[in-house]
């Protein structure tokens, strides 16, 4: 019997793999009273920013109760980038800390910044190179496959400062599917999209359909509210989950033998559908 379809959001979203994390949640380092609730949130991953969020005279104290936090919580830190003069004392404060999950570099744009962090941190925690400009996207496939690299991410706010390019879908749309070739050629999980400043969900829920669009498999978000829209959008609907159910059916019921060229593609994407099913926690006994 095939198990039942849940809600998309019905898993709370620290229990998502951070390879398949579709919200990743930006709470400022100046805002240490929000890092707990952050973590029991819809939240698939959360991000404690102590680089843009953070003004520079504030920025040893936000590291601080970044560090203080993950002493008995759990969580990503979005650090400063390799050239100001925050990005080793980021890296020397986190290094042993008990509950990182991983950093997210800022304004990576070799593959040299993205090992020194890994090694910095003792070649043990994840890194996410955030592309935030032109010469991060041109080296993007470099940055990708760096040692240490873990997922690519897309800093959209600055790559369009830097650029000079609107925020439109048509606009961005270079960009993104340059960082989404990038990351499978290098064997990576999906990117990460930037996020959407505009407080509307309705707004939200069309740009998350651009992040799938562009095969993108995750999304920034700046508040709370916003991580159910983005799970919502970026995950298996019924309608696939159903067909990937009934499609594995019928084929071992046939014998479970490739019948024609079509077989592979679709046996692929039946398999891809359930395991993120299954890793959303969609799938629950009927």
């Amino acid at each position: 019997m095939n198990p039942a379809i849940a809600h998309a959001t019905s898993v709370p979203g620290h229990s998502v793999p951070a390879a398949d994390a579709r919200s990743w949640l930006l709470v400022p380092g100046t805002k240490p009273e929000r890092f707990a609730p952050a973590t029991e949130s819809r939240a698939d991953a959360v991000l404690i920013d102590i680089e843009d969020a953070v003004d520079t005279s504030r920025k040893p104290q936000a590291r601080q109760d970044a560090v203080d936090f993950l002493e008995t919580g759990s969580a990503w830190v979005r650090v400063n980038d390799c050239t100001t003069e925050f990005w080793a004392d980021d890296l020397e404060a986190l290094a042993d800390a008990r509950g990182l999950r991983g950093v997210m570099l800022a304004k990576a744009e070799t593959p040299e910044q993205v090992v020194n962090t890994f090694h910095r941190l003792g070649g043990r925690v994840p890194v996410v190179p955030l592309v935030e400009s032109a010469r991060g996207l041109e080296a993007a496939g470099a940055i990708a496959k760096a040692e240490g690299a873990f997922r690519l991410a897309f800093g959209s706010g600055d790559f369009r400062r830097d650029t000079g390019m609107w925020a439109s879908r048509e606009a961005m749309a270079y960009a993104r599917s340059r960082l989404t070739v990038a990351s499978r050629a290098a064997g990576l999980p999906g990117a990460i999209d930037g996020p959407t400043t505009d407080e509307s969900l309705r707004t939200l829920r069309e740009q998350s359909e651009w992040t799938l669009e562009h095969g993108m498999t995750g999304k920034l978000a700046l508040r709370v509210e916003q991580c159910a829209v983005i799970n919502e959008v970026i995950c298996p609907q019924a309608s696939d989950v159903l067909w990937a159910q009934s499609f594995l059916e019928e084929f071992e019921a046939a014998g479970g033998q490739i019948r024609d060229g079509s077989d592979p593609p679709r046996l692929g994407r039946a398999r891809k559908i359930l395991r993120l099913a299954d890793a959303f926690g969609l799938l629950v006994e009927a």
